[in-house]
């Protein structure tokens, strides 16, 4: 078949009454396929059902420290789940605050936080005319969730090969003190799989800022995701700690993380790291939000997981399960989409999500088609601030859930849709 910028008009209707009648099939075959999140698969999950076992005598409740986790006390979390956690911010253990199942909770948190009461002493973000933050596109759309929610304005930045453009985000950073900060997701980021090169991270660390209180939020969610067991297959990030403190700047980023997609999607446990007057601080509001996070929860992780390496060997089994699903997706959209010559994808090394690019106007049409034949998928756009891909091209498609061959079927649809959604902008 000739690629689709080759055809003429004859040649693509043809075509396009060709797909038609194989996305009736589609229809008819009433699929219920959902792919609209990067949830870990029922056998990821399976991994860490020993979790379950691990505390089963009354002795078993007691840390390292002495402390019976089934009472009160230790707000900020226990000292072997503050190492086991360090492991995962690239931190000191004494810099980390260990939290209950969701790290985007500590992030909204935070962000209430520096709102309500400034850090370090600044005036309190919500005393300013409107705030702003710096949005690396496509991103994460609960992070875009928690700045709408908010009411902070949203700047989307491009991302590159390297992370975002920094030329862009140095120039923004530096034009108006109501900049406040930058969201990061550094390794395999979401969706598009990019890992921050030293220079990216170094620059993130050391740019001009018109606020003094400018923060980096560092969500590495996938820092120990790789695909593939060898490292030299596996991406590497420069600590953003070290090169903040490198440049001058301490108390610059917040990094964060947790164990949602290494153990129990809901039943994990998270962290927050930053300087030590900034985690003494979130620590003094801490003790008020809260009587302290689940310990047992913490004391089971550390005696599951044990060290960076328990962690590698977990994370190795995981690779195993998702690796297959990620060549399918990859498999399935080259033989779909390849030959009409429309449409390019990311072939990350780790992470949950490929970053689909349709062709320009067509990602929300690709993925109401693919609805209406029962795959669902995250929804265009969900990528960008505000839920507005100003180009339509972004789909953030999610491997992880479903079986390999319901993957591949699912697949086959999109990429029929695909097609489709082209031809209709083409043909009218």
């Amino acid at each position: 078949m000739p690629r689709y910028d080759t055809m003429n008009t004859d040649q693509l209707r043809a075509e396009q009454a060709h797909l038609q009648q194989e996305y009736a099939a589609y229809k008819a075959a009433g699929l219920k396929l959902n792919m609209a999140r990067g949830r870990p698969s029922t056998e990821q999950l399976n991994l860490s059902n020993p979790l379950l076992d691990m505390l089963n005598s009354s002795s078993d409740f007691i840390s390292e420290e002495g402390i019976d986790v089934r009472n009160y006390g230790t707000t900020t979390g226990l000292t072997e789940a503050k190492r086991l956690m360090a492991c995962m911010v690239d931190e000191d253990p004494e810099h980390v605050v260990v939290g209950g199942v969701s790290s985007l909770n500590l992030m909204y948190n935070t962000v209430a936080q520096f709102l309500d009461f400034g850090c370090l002493g600044s005036k309190p973000w919500s005393q300013y005319d409107g705030i702003k933050w710096i949005c690396p596109c496509p991103g994460y759309d609960r992070h875009f969730q928690i700045c709408e929610t908010f009411g902070i304005k949203m700047i989307p930045v491009a991302m590159t090969p390297d992370g975002p453009d920094m030329d862009e985000v140095e120039r923004i950073a530096a034009s108006d003190e109501r900049v406040k900060g930058i969201w990061c997701v550094p390794k395999y980021s979401n969706p598009t799989g990019v890992t921050f090169s030293d220079a990216t991270v170094r620059r993130l660390a050391s740019m001009t800022c018109a606020a003094d209180d400018f923060r980096i939020f560092w969500d590495n969610a996938y820092g120990v995701h790789h695909l593939h067991n060898t490292p030299e297959c596996q991406d590497k990030l420069l600590d953003l700690g070290a090169a903040c403190v490198e440049a001058g700047n301490p108390h610059r980023y917040v990094k964060f993380a947790s164990t949602s997609k290494v153990t129990f999607a809901g039943g994990g446990i998270s962290a927050m790291a930053a300087s030590q007057e900034a985690i003494d601080e979130v620590t003094s509001h801490l003790s008020i939000q809260t009587i302290g996070y689940d310990k047992i929860n913490q004391l089971r992780h550390v005696r599951f997981l044990k060290d960076a390496a328990g962690i590698a060997s977990h994370m190795e089994k995981h690779a195993a399960l998702l690796r297959p699903k990620f060549e399918t997706v990859d498999e399935r959209l080259t033989a779909g989409l390849s030959e009409a010559g429309i449409g390019t994808w990311t072939k990350p090394r780790g992470g949950y999500f490929i970053s689909f690019e349709a062709p320009l106007g067509c990602a929300k049409r690709s993925v109401e088609l693919a609805r209406e034949a029962g795959v669902i998928m995250t929804s265009a756009g969900a990528t960008w601030p505000y839920g507005k891909d100003p180009q339509d091209t972004n789909v953030r498609i999610a491997p992880s859930l479903p079986p390999v061959a319901e993957l591949a079927q699912a697949m086959d649809v999109f990429t029929c849709c695909v097609k489709l959604a082209y031809l209709e902008r083409v043909l009218g």
